[in-house]
């Protein structure tokens, strides 16, 4: 399969990785909750792990917002054919609204692939082609789902914009990430800080 990263963009794919080392600090591995008041409608009501938070800024993927695509349209894409209809009916999701044409397959610890990132303990991202060609086969990581695009953030805007009462973040349950059906990810993390998001007023405060 060599080192070709996921793209739907054409066989190419775009080479190399966006993810880099974190740093004391950071919010990788975090997950960042939309406050009921942010309206932008990238971002409306999602959830997004935090993959990358450095210096330079943030790279984060979002987690419920499925696409009207199947897994089966990506491998058709790629050249790859899914071994069942479970397979192939696999959602897909809107990871961001950069490189829309990007696959990032979010998934838990498991296998050896060309490119992956490991975000935690319990969650890696991989970018590289392979890791779909074992997903199309039913070979590949446990939990595993597609996002495409992602969420990027330059230095300092994102803690511009948490000061601004855009966000909140949490610590990652991989709970939320995995196992919970994608509409009900965004209420789930807020749960994790013991709070029911329609008891929220839309309209931050300020003091």
């Amino acid at each position: 399969m060599g080192g070709k990263s996921i793209s739907t963009a054409g066989a190419t794919g775009i080479s190399g990785t966006p993810f880099a080392e974190a740093i004391p600090g950071s919010l990788t591995n975090h997950l960042l909750i939309a406050m009921p008041s942010l309206a932008d409608p990238n971002f409306s009501q999602t959830v997004a792990l935090i993959c990358e938070h450095t210096d330079k800024g943030a790279l984060g993927i979002v987690l419920n917002k499925p696409l009207p695509m199947k897994l089966s349209d990506v491998l058709s894409q790629m050249k790859l054919e899914p071994t069942s209809e479970i397979i192939a009916a696999q959602p897909v999701l809107r990871g961001g609204p950069v490189h829309t044409d990007r696959g990032f397959v979010l998934h838990r610890p498991g296998g050896k692939w060309d490119h992956t990132h490991k975000v935690s303990e319990t969650i890696q991202v991989t970018t590289s082609r392979d890791v779909l060609a074992a997903m199309a086969r039913g070979e590949g990581p446990s939990d595993a789902f597609i996002a495409l695009g992602y969420a990027n953030w330059d230095s300092g805007q994102l803690e511009r914009e948490m000061r601004e009462n855009a966000w909140l973040t949490v610590p990652v349950d991989a709970r939320v990430v995995f196992d919970l059906p994608f509409e009900e990810r965004w209420t789930g993390a807020w749960r994790l800080l013991g709070i029911e998001p329609d008891r929220l007023s839309p309209v931050a405060g300020h003091a």
